[in-house]
């Protein structure tokens, strides 16, 4: 399965390596287009000879085309490589608020899928929402989908527009949980733990309570019940998260981002 991916800042060295260390893809079938050169392109055991700057024929006699350069970059690159792409080419898009429609008028493509992974892709771990467009048949979306699946975890829907939901929820949401933890580490460290103790303290407390719940088949409200007993100290802090809104302006702030993705797509 020959690749090109065309842009290799986080996502396009993500990519390159989860492809290669997965074994889904040989080095040898990956061609890098990045417009300037990159000092670390061995890194992932690519030949430099795969590495380009400028768009080439050769560089195009690929099955899947990845799009991982910045939005507003998009339509600088579209007309340069316009007429290598055709309508074979299966074109992935990490692209934030741009469209399958758009992708398809500016490359004259019509095999699209576009997709919002998150951070935890660049350690296997990630959460990717994606969509294709129509021309995309069945087994084409299940190679992408295996393609994405080595930076994680993936969910097809049909409408695009999710994609603007999934951007508020997951997209953003590592940011929410190290906004949360970075608030419990400030509360220790208040009540006496050093910077170091507090951090540790906090990081496992984060890890052992997603594996817990990952591993039964209890409900996050039932497990909330299970360390919250009647006038404890669990109850304490939950009631007052409960006078001050907190469950409300989490959810506001994910409304916030939709809404601003909403803004940025248009």
């Amino acid at each position: 399965m020959k690749t090109l991916i065309i842009g290799y800042g986080n996502m396009g060295q993500t990519y390159a390596n989860s492809f290669v260390s997965s074994r889904f893809i040989s080095a040898t079938d990956i061609n890098i287009l990045h417009r300037s050169n990159v000092s670390n392109k061995n890194k992932f055991s690519i030949s430099e000879s795969n590495f380009y700057t400028q768009p080439e024929t050769k560089l195009f006699d690929v099955d899947i085309i990845i799009l991982a350069v910045k939005p507003q970059d998009f339509d600088t690159l579209a007309q340069q490589i316009q007429l290598f792409v055709h309508n074979e080419h299966l074109i992935l898009s990490v692209m934030a608020g741009i469209p399958m429609q758009v992708i398809q008028d500016k490359l004259g493509c019509e095999k699209v899928i576009r997709s919002m992974p998150n951070i935890p892709t660049q350690i296997g771990l990630g959460m990717t929402v994606f969509c294709a467009s129509p021309k995309v048949d069945r087994k084409e979306l299940f190679i992408i989908q295996n393609l994405i699946n080595t930076t994680g975890k993936s969910i097809y829907i049909e409408k695009e527009t999710m994609l603007n939901a999934t951007t508020a929820v997951s997209g953003s949401g590592p940011a929410y949980v190290f906004y949360f933890m970075n608030a419990m580490i400030e509360a220790a460290i208040d009540l006496g733990f050093s910077k170091s103790e507090a951090e540790f303290l906090v990081n496992q407390t984060f890890i052992g309570a997603v594996q817990l719940q990952n591993r039964s088949d209890l409900s996050h409200q039932e497990w909330i019940e299970k360390v919250a007993s009647k006038k404890g100290t669990t109850e304490a802090a939950l009631l007052l998260f409960k006078e001050h809104y907190v469950l409300d302006s989490i959810k506001k702030g994910i409304f916030a981002a939709n809404n601003r993705a909403e803004e940025l797509g248009k």
